[in-house]
């Protein structure tokens, strides 16, 4: 069984998502994680040199053939590169073959009022907490800090951590927000980075219940231990940034997805998977976008 709310919104009770799997001796919630899709209001909207609504679409129809079991989607932001409603509504239809419940946060790209408008769905879900199964739990933090990249957690957001931590003590968490929390080794992107993250650190570390950080942002795999908690991000489903690079520049590496099974005793089996055709190509000789 998992467990969650039906407003976006930091109150009230958390909301439930019934288990989908059929592995019911594990006990375990799988979840598949899709981030930084940056769509487009138009059909044929790229993102350098990628039509992203494209290879948002590829990534599903891979997912669908491919047969992975997943009990729950989370989508952790910039779902919109232009800030319109049509953007989200691809979305809406692009996930809706999957036929899972998911939940979503935003991203430095994405305009909140937007996506607070479209959404909210039967099958989209604005649950900022979700309780999963009889052992674990997800809290949605939003890092969004309006019209710059760098993510910051609000003292509101920072306190909602805090006291869901502190209320279901007896879970193992996994914490979800768009800002990566800790350092990646490239030098641009680590400047737009969470800011002030001992506050947020500071939380985690206070209580022994969070086994897993998860983020997007960043555009490229990334599975490390932090105050002995585990910290992950994933690849985007459209462009790729290359690992420890001092400038912008991009990786020639597919689209990708992770797949997420979190486990009874608190650990985390996890792999990431990528399109294996090679065709969706950026422009190298971008400097930024």
């Amino acid at each position: 069984m998992l467990t969650s709310s039906t407003a976006y919104t930091y109150a009230g009770e958390p909301g439930i998502l019934e288990r989908k799997t059929e592995d019911t001796e594990s006990q375990s919630i799988k979840l598949l994680q899709i981030t930084d899709t940056h769509l487009f209001s138009t059909s044929d909207g790229c993102l350098l040199s990628v039509n992203t609504l494209d290879s948002f679409h590829a990534i599903i129809e891979e997912i669908n053939n491919q047969q992975i079991p997943f009990d729950g989607i989370i989508a952790t932001g910039d779902i919109s590169q232009d800030h319109s409603e049509r953007s989200y509504q691809r979305f809406e239809q692009g996930i809706a073959s999957l036929e899972k419940p998911c939940y979503w946060l935003p991203g430095n790209h994405d305009y909140k009022p937007g996506m607070q408008s479209v959404l909210p769905s039967p099958q989209i879900q604005t649950n900022t907490h979700v309780l999963l199964g009889e052992h674990w739990q997800m809290i949605l933090l939003d890092s969004q800090v309006e019209g710059v990249p760098h993510g910051k957690l609000s003292e509101e957001q920072l306190t909602y951590l805090d006291d869901k931590l502190a209320e279901y003590s007896n879970r193992h968490t996994l914490v979800l927000l768009h800002h990566h929390s800790v350092l990646v080794g490239s030098s641009w992107l680590d400047q737009h980075t969470l800011y002030e993250p001992e506050k947020f650190w500071q939380i985690i570390e206070k209580h022994n219940n969070v086994s897993a950080v998860l983020c997007g942002h960043v555009h490229q795999e990334y599975d490390s231990m932090h105050a002995g908690v585990r910290v992950m991000a994933s690849p985007s489903t459209c462009v790729q940034f290359k690992p420890d690079s001092t400038d912008f520049a991009l990786d020639p590496l597919s689209p990708g997805w992770r797949t997420l099974e979190l486990l009874k005793d608190g650990s985390v089996a996890t792999q990431v998977y990528r399109l294996g055709d090679g065709r969706f190509h950026p422009d190298f000789s971008a400097s930024g976008y």
